[in-house]
């Protein structure tokens, strides 16, 4: 059955076996794929025969073809056509982002979900997943490779990768979930059509976004720890993805400054724990503006280290790069936090503040060198990736005492009177 063409995407519909069955709940799943013909049929049978014998509600697999050049679309059709639970949407552009906003804004489901097109993530966790929306106790729900019960199997690099970017979110970001980017999400239907008129990214930092407006719009989250397996076939441009994600935590970071990263929940959908309770849990004056310039001032800083680290890394000790690249960060830091996290203006006690402020810099020095001193001393010949790694984490804890200090103690207004 053949759909109107929808502008920009042209959709082929399941059928449907009998329209007078009683409707019970509907999970629609989609798969995005961009020229994956030989992969594509082996996945959505794989995934159909797994649904169709343990999955207790009706469900819908959407294949989301995003801009293929190869015959992912032709073998997307004939599968529509075979198996009545089994859609098929054309995109002209790329984009994963832009498949799900497509299929998730236009879906009848109770619950939209995805998942990558290699099933790295085990069919088991899926049931786990969608059963906190469907009772209503959760909004969105994410599996996550970082959570203690996950089993996960996959080389260091993106191990490394991974833990960095989700460690980033967390400190920079003050994001609670585990795993941004793990391929096996889901949320309620009417909760993520909220969200799509916000979320701005259509390619892979989609999901995050999602999740931070998410999470700062009161919305429920839960986690499902999942085994999951690395693809060795993945086409993903992991440096071109990381420099994307960290522009993307730059934007929503500025959205958050200008009070507008976050959505009205809708009727009816009360945030974790209650009204009552999210009105009780009211951030201080001052602070929520202040948290959200200090993350987007942190993030800034966290990438000219980790620039001027690995520049510096290349000629001189560790110790030495990490103590000048951490002094350089360390001025720009807080004459930052001066000026836009406090609104201190003008050149009165801006030298005072600098030296006041250098006392982060020597915390922050005194972890750090701590951590590559016993990193050396616990793995001699540990790579530049663990010390940059071993380094973020000392300098994190270092970025929570420099908070702390500046808004008690430098820039407390109390102080500043006196």
């Amino acid at each position: 059955m053949t759909q109107p063409a929808m502008r920009g995407a042209t959709a082929i519909a399941p059928l449907t076996t009998d329209d007078t069955a009683v409707r019970t709940r509907l999970v629609e799943v989609v798969v995005p794929v961009h020229n994956e013909e030989h992969t594509v049929e082996r996945c959505v049978r794989r995934l159909h025969a797994y649904l169709g014998e343990t999955f207790p509600y009706d469900y819908r697999i959407t294949i989301a073809d995003n801009a293929s050049v190869d015959g992912t679309w032709q073998v997307a059709t004939a599968l529509a056509e075979e198996i009545p639970q089994v859609g098929a949407v054309h995109l002209d552009l790329k984009g994963r982002g832009r498949a799900l906003r497509q299929v998730w804004g236009d879906s009848d489901a109770d619950v939209v979900a995805y998942m990558d097109v290699d099933l790295s993530t085990g069919l088991e966790a899926f049931l786990p997943l969608v059963a906190p929306l469907l009772s209503g106790h959760s909004d969105l729900a994410i599996g996550s490779r970082l959570h203690r019960g996950s089993a996960v199997v996959r080389g260091p690099k993106r191990e490394f990768i991974s833990r960095t970017y989700n460690f980033l979110l967390r400190a920079t970001m003050a994001a609670k979930f585990s795993d941004a980017q793990c391929g096996f999400k889901a949320g309620r239907t009417d909760v993520v059509r909220r969200l799509l008129a916000e979320v701005e990214d259509n390619a892979w930092f989609f999901d995050t976004e999602l999740l931070l407006l998410a999470e700062r719009s009161g919305l429920r989250i839960h986690e499902v720890p999942v085994d999951w397996v690395d693809d060795p076939d993945s086409r993903v441009d992991i440096v071109r993805t990381a420099l994307d994600d960290l522009k993307g935590m730059a934007r929503v970071a500025r959205r958050s400054l200008a009070g507008t990263a976050r959505v009205e929940v809708p009727v009816g959908v009360p945030p974790a724990g209650g009204w009552g309770r999210v009105e009780q849990a009211r951030l201080p004056p001052g602070l929520g503006w202040q948290l959200a310039s200090f993350a987007v001032i942190g993030t800034l800083s966290t990438l000219a280290y980790v620039l001027l680290y690995l520049g510096l890394r290349q000629v001189v000790p560790a110790l030495l790069a990490n103590a000048f690249a951490l002094g350089v960060t360390a001025v720009f830091n807080t004459a930052a936090n001066r000026r836009f996290t406090f609104g201190v203006t003008g050149p009165r006690d801006a030298l005072k503040h600098q030296v006041e402020g250098g006392i982060a810099f020597v915390i922050g020095l005194v972890l750090s060198s701590g951590a590559i001193a016993l990193l050396h001393a616990v793995r001699p010949d540990a790579g530049r990736a663990v010390e940059l790694a071993a380094l973020i984490g000392a300098n994190a804890l270092a970025t929570l005492v420099r908070f702390l200090l500046l808004r008690v103690w430098v820039f407390n207004p109390r102080r500043a009177r006196r």
